[in-house]
């Protein structure tokens, strides 16, 4: 495929143009600006402040011109056990190894799953199309599998849609709370979210007194993690990029 055309008339520190032009994160950009590795129309970049023009200005790295990466939409199923980050600073394995052998683009996660977490996970290196999904005004759901601790009972499941005041002053809730399955001590919830705070489940049972087992991403919008194997991605299709995209644009399925 060729490179998608580069954007043209937008404005943007160039550090954030690197990483919208799919090229890598913030942080390695600025890496690669620091190491003097980087030239705007002809001279080297001195500074990560400096604002560039996507559709006039020549920006190259090593030599070679940046130009807009084909954009990549993919899914993954993570297990447990993995960060979801590029990488980590106490040394522990994430999920791009299991996309280390893969001939992609730099991609980055849409969202997080803590390390304890497993499920469906998106990556892309279309900024823009993440940024939407993450709006908290776009409200897109999210729905989770869950097993915890105890038997749940009709008092649990409504308290856990009301406002939780949790440690650190903030009220968590969920949008929807219903009993999947349910063994003698334990029992597995669905768990629907419609905004995305860190580790939201676990700290809002936790206010409640309910331990967590297991946690599972299974859909995310209209998308379902479906037979993905653990461990597993694939590409997303056209049509499942935008049903997506019009979910957090409040528009349903397309």
């Amino acid at each position: 495929m060729s490179p998608a055309p580069r954007p043209a008339g937008q404005v943007a520190s160039l550090p954030r143009a690197l990483s919208k032009l799919g090229l890598c994160s913030r942080t390695q950009a600025s890496a690669l600006i620091a190491a003097g590795r980087v030239t705007v129309n002809g001279r080297v970049a001195r500074t990560g402040t400096l604002r560039v023009d996507f559709g006039r200005d020549r920006i190259c790295v090593d030599g070679r011109a940046v130009q807009g990466a084909q954009p990549v939409y993919l899914m993954l199923n993570k297990p447990r056990g993995l960060v979801s980050s590029a990488s980590d600073e106490r040394g522990r394995e994430t999920v791009f190894s299991l996309l280390r052998d893969v001939a992609l683009p730099w991609v980055s996660p849409v969202g997080r799953l803590d390390k304890a977490s497993e499920g469906l996970l998106l990556f892309t290196n279309d900024s823009a199309w993440a940024a939407r999904l993450l709006d908290p005004a776009s409200s897109v759901e999210k729905i989770y599998h869950v097993q915890i601790d105890r038997v749940a009972d009709e008092s649990l499941l409504q308290a856990m849609t009301r406002r939780v005041p949790c440690p650190g002053g903030a009220a968590l809730t969920a949008r929807r709370v219903r009993v999947l399955r349910t063994g003698e001590k334990n029992c597995w919830l669905e768990v629907v979210l419609d905004e995305g705070r860190n580790r939201q489940i676990r700290r809002l049972l936790q206010a409640l007194g309910v331990g967590v087992l297991r946690l599972v991403r299974v859909a995310i919008g209209p998308l379902q993690l479906g037979t993905l194997p653990k461990g597993g991605w694939r590409m997303l299709t056209p049509d499942e990029t935008a049903a997506l995209d019009a979910s957090a644009a409040g528009r349903g399925d397309v």
